[in-house]
């Protein structure tokens, strides 16, 4: 992705730095000449739009933790790919045009610089001019669609990491707790008969009593346990998404309510593992009172609309035997307690006492000494235990100890060293997890804990929270760096302000793409909009720099302002298109990961080119520096 987003950036520097040759050519300079004039006068821009769009990717080098680890590869491949680009463009391209440009160049360019000049002369002249006139208007205006295309970012929604798009899912199955390997092998074949039957089925792979291997990078494999299987099913690979979510859907519908089991239809989720899309820990010392909460919070979720599969950690308890010694009672017999914990072991599992080999035979066969039972074990066995005491005499175990029946957590778990336990829940197709989320942490916090007993947000809300949450602070790195760049290169506060002002103009055409396109405003689309400042600000620089140099060589302002629109309306023009182009095969691909960073900059790009032709030029005019003339411009 890195590459192909560098792919329609690499060539920017070499089209600006051509196309002034060009123009220089138009004039009637010699090839030589005009390489070196028009290279001189846009060496400092091409610097500087290199320089901000480096920045722009750069801070995203060092995002922290598990999302940096997933990213990291994309802003490398841009950065190292523009800086070679601007190598190229400033030494080999000039190199190569004082060659092989034609010396005979009309003053009026080809047919395409002529069909542009005509469109620059017509409407865009007429515009321009409008809304030099109403300079306050027109940036009223602007604000206005800024205000109204942030008011629509509800509407895209929230979300970290979408869902994969590889032609494949899973399906785990889970039997109450105790049933043995034989009876989970049972249903999970009646669950591959309904597999058999999907559509644009290729093959799907079957463990029963432990999970399958990692075949998917963020997915941890599940340890062997009799109660569990997994079906790994893989489609046709040319299946589209929104496909394999029909099918999904469709599973869910036939499995949900089958018997005597817990099945779950499950797609593959992008990022960093998440337990589930919506968690609440519940905190406090007591399991009892934990164990209370957490059915109270099942319940909610339960009745919360679009909520599916809802697992309560302390909802299934192991069932176990727990053997109570009488100490007083073996004390008085004379029997320690190390006795009865080997003899009970000895009756329930058997001791190896030694090891046999028959004649010539390479196995040794282990010598297990119990007591004699069937093929399974009862309860009778804790009848015909006897214990010996110290002197040596068989005293009956029932009457050292009783055998209770007792339930027991499966696990206790700690966070940041307090007792926790976690419900948790997924979603159906078609509901917004931000929305859901946040409905349900209203009714929390209405909800009355006990004294010392608290809730927590977890799931897709705590890795919002780690995610975005070093994407702050590379937005402030981003920013500062910019101006602290636009201002080594302008020397001014107010023609950074100004080259800065597109920042807003690419966010409203990053918004509508990705609200007509269906996508959601998540990690990949906001490293999106970061990526976007630094291309947009290169326009901008272009058309910023050329004005303050046209006023350096004695223009006016309205003068300046015009002609450099004009002039450099033809080289943004082409990047714009070269940046489009090359982002177009990640956006029609569709991919649910990739292609929302696409979207995001081609709006951008579209609206960002549209309004800062006109806006740009206006906010010069309010906020023009000083200049001091010092030279004729070219």
């Amino acid at each position: 992705m890195g590459f192909v987003v560098a792919l329609g950036l690499l060539v920017d520097d070499s089209i600006v730095v051509v196309e002034n040759i060009e123009r220089y050519l138009r004039k009637g300079y010699s090839r030589f000449d005009a390489a070196i004039k028009a290279t001189n006068q846009i060496t400092l821009a091409v610097i500087g739009c290199t320089a901000t769009l480096v920045f722009s990717f750069l801070p995203l080098l060092f995002l922290p933790e598990a999302p940096g680890d997933f990213i990291r590869g994309l802003p490398m491949a841009v950065v190292l790919t523009i800086l070679a680009s601007l190598f190229v463009s400033l030494t080999l391209v000039p190199f190569l045009a004082s060659q092989l440009l034609s010396k005979h160049h009309s003053a009026e360019g080809n047919i395409f610089l002529r069909g542009l000049n005509w469109l620059i002369q017509g409407s865009y002249r007429r515009l321009l001019n409008g809304a030099m006139h109403y300079p306050k208007t027109t940036l009223l205006i602007s604000a206005l669609i800024f205000v109204a295309s942030l008011s629509l970012i509800p509407k895209v929604g929230f979300s970290v990491f979408p869902a994969s798009e590889k032609a494949m899912f899973l399906i785990n199955i889970e039997t109450p707790l105790g049933t043995n390997l034989d009876e989970t092998d049972r249903i999970t074949r009646d669950v591959e008969r309904i597999v058999a039957k999907v559509p644009h089925l290729q093959s799907y792979a079957t463990n029963v009593g432990k999970g399958n291997p990692r075949i998917y990078y963020n997915v941890i494999p599940r340890n062997e346990t009799p109660n569990y299987a997994q079906i790994f099913i893989q489609l046709d690979k040319k299946v589209r998404p929104e496909e394999k979510v029909k099918i999904i859907d469709g599973l869910r519908g036939q499995l949900t309510q089958y018997p005597n089991a817990v099945i779950e239809v499950k797609d593959f989720e992008q990022g960093p593992p998440v337990e589930a899309p919506i968690a609440i820990r519940l905190f406090g010392d007591n399991l009892d009172t934990l164990r209370s909460l957490s059915v109270k919070i099942e319940e909610l979720l339960k009745n919360t609309e679009g909520s599916i599969y809802i697992n309560n950690e302390l909802s299934t308890q192991n069932q176990e035997l727990k053997v109570v010694i009488d100490h007083d009672k073996a004390g008085t017999f004379g029997v320690p307690m190390a006795e009865i914990d080997r003899t009970i072991r000895m009756a329930i599992t058997g001791l190896s006492v030694g090891k046999y080999r028959v004649d010539n035979a390479d196995n040794d066969y282990a010598i297990n000494v119990t007591i004699p039972r069937g093929n399974k074990q009862t309860m009778s066995v804790f009848d015909k235990i006897y214990v010996n005491s110290v002197t040596g005499a068989s005293i009956p175990l029932s009457q050292l100890a009783k055998i209770e029946f007792r339930t027991s957590p499966n696990g206790i778990n700690h966070y940041d060293k307090d007792r926790y336990t976690t419900v948790t829940s997924f979603l159906k197709t078609g509901y917004n997890t931000t929305e859901v989320t946040a409905g349900l942490i209203k009714k929390l916090d209405a909800f009355q804990f006990p004294k010392g007993y608290r809730y927590q947000a977890a799931g897709e809300v705590e890795a919002k929270q780690e995610t975005f949450g070093g994407l702050g602070t590379i937005i402030l790195i981003t920013i500062f760096g910019l101006l602290g760049i636009l201002i080594l290169e302008f020397g001014t506060f107010k023609s950074t302000l100004v080259v800065l002002s597109v920042i807003p103009l690419g966010i409203i055409g990053a918004i509508l793409a990705l609200l007509f396109t269906g996508y959601t405003l998540s990690f990949v689309a906001i490293i999106g909009i970061i990526a976007l400042a630094g291309i947009e600000v290169k326009n901008s620089i272009l058309l910023v720099d050329y004005t303050e140099q046209l006023r350096a060589g004695g223009a006016t302002l309205d003068d300046a302002i015009q002609e450099a629109g004009e002039t450099r309306f033809v080289p943004i023009i082409l990047t714009t298109l070269t940046a489009i182009g090359g982002l177009i095969p990640l956006a029609i691909e569709f991919n649910p990961l990739y292609s929302p960073l696409a979207w995001v900059l081609i709006g951008g790009l579209i609206s960002s080119t549209i309004l800062t032709r006109i806006v740009t030029p206006v906010l010069y005019k309010l906020l023009a520096p000083k200049v001091k003339v010092v030279q004729n411009i070219e």
